[in-house]
């Protein structure tokens, strides 16, 4: 375990979490002109998930820091396609968790390339021959849908995938394959020989090297944090944070109230963060609250998905979104959508001031997905209910 020196910085809490703010662009101005790529290149990384109720998360996540940015432009500009004129921008790989990263970062999971073929994650078998038709087709048809490869499934529950989903997934593991695009939801994979700029298409770099470049990273996105925060955005193990934190160019820090060590980007301690606070609903699957033990240690909010709770088990709703304004997490809202109105299924509020942020919160978010009514179904504090549909009317 490393330890923090004694000649380490000192943060109070609220330093601490206006860091972390301005780190993950909620605080001060939104970087327009960059748009969605500047924000995936500012994160580092952008959870994927399967789950959709008013976009999937990874369109959820730039308008959260960008306001109303349409669904097509973040998808055009995530996934443009990489033919033989033009390389994508980013690609998708195992980081936090399923993960869109920027294209200039693949040489620097490399590591996690060279883990995968030594061990590999599934214990799947592939007939003979399988995986290399899988690249042969890639190499003669161009970018293609497991689909097209083949078919996806054998016709079993979800995981029972067909040998060609299981070879062209191992070949994205293993870095010869990359995924290009989504397709109606669907990955699109190609040959990385062809989708990856030939001077990023290398493994040369050196475990420690690879590893130091994103703990850096890590540091940079989330501003300040303990070990395993910044181990767990990427999802590296704490010894290896522990092998390259000193010349990853981190400062140590010490935060009021927070019994690990801690580390800062030395950037984010030069200037007080200051600016306009977002006032927006949060994806679950934020890197703001991806990480339950942070997000109670900043903001005092316990935040957790229960989309895969029992339905008579869950507190705040299949796809609780937390409320962020003025640098604050205030409540929660479980959303739906009936044609035209986004519905209200559950409201969490953590006190009459979250009323209004909560109805602005409600009518931006609406307006973005094309609903045109706002309908409130259930407030845990009933005596705000009245308040809030007022405020949104």
């Amino acid at each position: 375990m490393t330890t923090v020196p004694r000649s380490a910085v000192d943060l109070s809490a609220d330093e601490a979490r206006r860091i972390a703010l301005r780190a993950q662009g909620f605080l001060g101005a939104p970087d327009r002109r960059a748009g969605v790529r500047g924000v995936l290149r500012h994160l580092g990384a952008v959870q994927l998930d399967t789950i959709s109720v008013l976009a999937r998360s990874h369109e959820l996540i730039p308008y959260a820091r960008l306001g109303a940015v349409g669904r097509t432009t973040v998808d055009q500009a995530y996934w443009t396609p990489g033919t033989r004129g033009a390389a994508p921008h980013a690609f998708e790989y195992w980081s936090h968790a399923a993960c869109i990263l920027p294209v200039e970062e693949w040489p620097h999971f490399a590591f996690r390339r060279r883990a995968y073929r030594a061990r590999p994650h599934w214990h799947h078998e592939l007939p003979d021959g399988a995986y290399d038709q899988v690249i042969k087709q890639l190499r003669v048809e161009g970018p293609l849908t497991a689909t097209e490869l083949g078919g996806a499934k054998n016709g079993g529950e979800w995981w029972d995938w067909s040998a060609s989903k299981v070879a062209v997934e191992r070949a994205l593991m293993y870095g010869e394959v990359v995924c290009t695009e989504r397709r109606g939801w669907k990955r699109v994979y190609d040959l990385a020989e062809r989708a990856i700029p030939d001077d990023l298409l290398h493994d040369e770099l050196s475990d420690t090297e690879c590893l130091r470049r994103l703990i850096r990273l890590a540091g940079q996105s989330l501003g300040v944090g303990t070990r395993a925060d910044i181990a767990d955005y990427h999802r590296v193990k704490g010894e290896q944070f522990d092998a390259v934190v000193a010349d990853s160019g981190l400062v140590p820090v010490r935060v009021e109230g927070w019994d690990k060590p801690a580390w800062a980007d030395p950037a984010a301690l030069e200037t007080v963060p200051r600016g306009r606070h977002r006032t927006t609903l949060l994806s679950p699957f934020d890197s703001l609250v991806w990480e339950r033990a942070r997000t109670e240690r900043i903001f005092g909010f316990t935040h957790r998905l229960e989309a895969y709770v029992p339905r008579p088990k869950r507190i705040h709703g299949y796809f609780a979104m937390p409320l962020l304004s003025g640098g604050r997490l205030l409540g929660r809202v479980d959303p739906a959508r009936d044609g035209r109105t986004l519905v209200a299924k559950q409201v969490s509020l953590e006190s009459p001031k979250a009323v209004a942020p909560m109805a602005q919160a409600l009518r931006e978010a609406a307006e973005w997905v094309g609903c045109d009514a706002v309908r409130v179904e259930r407030v845990d504090h009933p005596e705000l209910a009245a308040h809030l549909v007022a405020a949104l009317a």
